[in-house]
């Protein structure tokens, strides 16, 4: 979501003044006690609010970074390609954390990314980033299984893209874009045999698009926003339009991902609310029909604090749980039972900040 102007100049005489406590009104949670003398913004300040406060996926009001992050080459230890990878994208800094899986053993970490957002493999075991920024016109960067160095790129000039997911019935790509620069409206990148220049598709209920997945069947769901509503649609195999639909049964706040499970459309709401919890908020997935719009199940992220990507893998779903705050813990990787939810059974920690998106990219067998 974003903010008005005339809350950014609220915002911004407050940070000024150090006078927070006129700022923090109604039902949001209170900002920071104190800002720290470097963030001299306010833009820098907005990254660093709760979440709820600013959007919390893609961030299409921030600046776009010119050049591309480097910092350390790229890694992957021997043998890692044999395996089963999970992929982890980091957004604050840069880079794509790889875990062996199941047993959750760093494996590896992937360097050279602008805000590195959605994440999703194909049926070979390849894996797409997408970069939430432009870098030297990138939009998404595929990677071989196990593999060090980008075999392929795709750009979509004008748009700021957020996730991605692969047809396994036609090898297709698809990439979310949240809005336009200049905050035109979000759309589809589809991208044919996920190569060449992409073609748009836009839906009228929604002005930013988050994310999307693919069923079995080549049916691409989609989630996003109209006004800050919560909306979701269906752009089925073959079609040029969307259908739009109305799920019934419970009420996402915030739009999470979008994950075929075998059986049912999980779509993720970031800002579920737990009646009674003494938490303000965890975060879940709904099981719905998709096209038939029915909600037939909940699988709540016990103790999360905001879970942007989930991968699920039979009884299990592994989910990225980042800080509402740009500098605080905690920011890791759960494992949860799937679909009953609850605590996690394990807790991946190392080499996260702000981890986004997740896939899970088979190895031969």
């Amino acid at each position: 979501m974003k903010f008005s102007d005339s809350f950014r100049w609220a915002l911004g005489a407050c940070v000024a003044i150090g006078v927070l406590a006129a700022c923090s009104g109604g039902s949001q949670a209170p900002l920071s006690p104190s800002v720290p003398s470097q963030q001299s913004s306010v833009e820098s300040w907005l990254d660093r609010l709760p979440a709820g406060m600013v959007n919390t996926s893609g961030a299409a009001t921030r600046p776009t970074k010119a050049l591309r992050p480097d910092r350390e080459p790229s890694w992957m230890d021997p043998g890692a390609a044999t395996k089963d990878l999970l992929y982890i994208s980091n957004y604050e800094n840069n880079t794509v954390v790889v875990y062996s899986y199941p047993d959750g053993t760093l494996v590896g970490t992937l360097t050279g990314f602008a805000e590195p957002d959605g994440v999703c493999s194909d049926k070979k075991g390849d894996v797409w980033i997408v970069n939430n920024s432009d870098v030297e016109g990138e939009d998404a960067v595929e990677y071989k299984h196990g593999g060090t160095k980008p075999i392929a790129t795709v750009v979509d000039p004008g748009e700021i893209p957020v996730s991605c997911s692969v047809d396994p019935t036609t090898g297709n790509l698809a990439v979310t874009n949240i809005e336009t620069y200049g905050s035109g409206p979000g759309s589809i990148a589809l991208y044919a045999h996920a190569k060449g220049s992409a073609t748009l598709y836009s839906n009228p209920k929604m002005d930013e698009v988050y994310f999307c997945g693919y069923d079995d069947k080549g049916n691409l769901f989609v989630d996003g926003t109209e006004k800050q509503k919560f909306q979701f649609a269906e752009l089925p195999k073959g079609k040029k339009s969307f259908t739009n639909i109305s799920l019934n049964g419970d009420t996402i706040l915030f739009p999470g991902d979008v994950v075929w499970d075998g059986k049912y459309v999980d779509v993720g709401d970031q800002q579920y609310e737990l009646v009674g919890s003494p938490r303000e908020y965890d975060s879940a997935l709904y099981r719905t029909t998709g096209a038939g719009g029915k909600t037939v199940g909940t699988t709540v992220f016990g103790g999360s604090n905001d879970v942007v990507g989930f991968v699920i893998d039979g009884k299990s779903v592994i989910a990225t749980d980042k800080s509402p705050y740009s500098y605080a813990s905690p920011n890791n990787v759960a494992f949860y039972k799937y679909p009953a939810g609850g605590n996690p059974t394990k807790t991946l920690k190392k080499g996260f900040d702000q981890p986004y998106g997740v896939a899970l990219s088979v190895g031969p067998k």
